[in-house]
């Protein structure tokens, strides 16, 4: 089995899930609680919270839990929104960005608010130009992701904080969720970030867990009311499992992370290079560094992208749609429209994700497969393309 799925979600490490069940049976106390069963657990997620911070390069004090990559870009969203609602009623982002930013973001809309979409060029990247444009004095928030989902666009993330120096006022939030881990750390823990999200089962943690980075002297609404957890921004008993295994696994994740950021390169690479010049494949993302290392997009023209990702799954191969959001509603890819990519290519792209784990025989035996599948791929493009045109 091969599974080239990792942007949709990983599988938990071993070491994780141990340490997952161990707190589970042994720290199970309530960190709220004054005796010292309360004690050992909130020891415990005080102690997570600083590894956290470590790694990377935070204070303790800024990383604040949630339940995953959702909840965080809706609560930086939203409760940067509330927060400055007198101040300003506008936000910034991009027309490529995860539904949870998008449709917060068109939720604000109907409360009144107002937001600037900026469009993106052929690589799926936005202008600093459109940017400044974009800024006016009611601006309350830029939301810029890392890395894109879809296609694996690094944004010019350092070019944007170098313009939001000149607004100190404006909140700068950037949607890590598919860049932790992946050699751009420096990019996402810039010295003008505010706000940065992050899902744990990106990087092997369970689901359901997740933190943002909160520059300390930012304030911050919340969006989850009723205890005092998370220095009162954000109640409710702290999944401390869960916590505890995401610690583990972002230490795991990021250590000798250059040597697993140039493999997973080498296999996008060798799968690049094979499929970029067959007649019916459009590619969409780059083999440079202006692209992650472990996300690779592309088409087949005349053949249904889930068409595609069944085929390869009858020789265990797991690859998907654009988006796992938004696969099983067999939509056009929110990027690829947005980067003017007629439907009728955009519907026949798949996207290829790596983690660490995954290896060059592994990108041998997709092309190997590949090459069996494409002249069946062939005969149902050409069929597809014979039908008469729908009124």
């Amino acid at each position: 089995m091969i599974y080239f799925d990792n942007s949709a979600t990983t599988q938990s490490a071993p070491d994780v899930v141990a340490t997952y069940d161990k707190v589970s049976h042994q720290i199970w106390g309530n960190p709220s609680s004054l005796h010292q069963f309360g004690e050992q657990a909130f020891n415990l997620l005080e102690q997570s919270r600083k590894q956290i911070a470590d790694l990377l390069g935070a204070s303790q004090s800024e990383i604040l839990f949630t339940s995953g990559g959702t909840e965080g870009d809706n609560w930086v969203v939203k409760g940067t929104a509330i927060e400055k609602r007198a101040f300003g009623n506008h936000l910034v982002t991009t027309a490529v960005e995860h539904p949870a930013i998008h449709n917060s973001m068109e939720q604000l809309k109907q409360l009144g608010y107002e937001v600037t979409y900026l469009p993106v060029d052929e690589h799926g990247r936005i202008s600093i130009d459109d940017l400044k444009a974009a800024i006016r004095p009611t601006t309350i928030l830029v939301s810029v992701m890392a890395v894109n989902n879809e296609i694996g666009t690094i944004q010019p993330l350092t070019e944007v904080a170098d313009v939001l120096k000149d607004y100190p006022k404006i909140h700068f939030h950037i949607d890590a969720v598919q860049g932790i881990g992946k050699g751009i750390q420096d990019m996402i823990m810039n010295d003008r970030v505010d706000y940065v999200t992050f899902s744990g089962h990106k990087f092997h943690a369970p689901r359901g867990i997740g933190f943002i980075y909160a520059r300390r002297g930012r304030k911050i609404a919340p969006l989850l009311t009723g205890g005092e957890q998370e220095r009162n921004l954000r109640s409710g008993t702290e999944n401390l499992p869960a916590i505890a295994a995401m610690a583990k696994a972002l230490r795991l994740l990021l250590d000798n992370e250059p040597a697993k950021v140039d493999m997973q390169r080498q296999i996008k690479e060798r799968i690049y290079n094979h499929v970029k010049d067959f007649p019916l494949v459009t590619t969409f993302s780059e083999d440079n560094d202006g692209f992650a290392p472990h996300i690779l997009c592309f088409a087949i023209r005349g053949v249904r992208g889930e068409t595609i990702v069944h085929a390869f799954e009858e020789h265990q191969i797991y690859i998907s749609t654009t988006s796992a959001c938004s696969s099983k509603k067999h939509l056009a890819s929110s990027t690829l429209t947005a980067m003017r990519i007629p439907e009728d290519v955009s519907t026949s792209a798949i996207r290829i994700s790596l983690d660490e784990h995954n290896t060059l025989a592994e990108a041998d035996e997709f092309n190997t497969v590949f090459d069996q599948l494409y002249k069946q791929f062939e005969k149902l493009s050409s069929t597809t393309a014979d039908e008469p045109a729908k009124a």
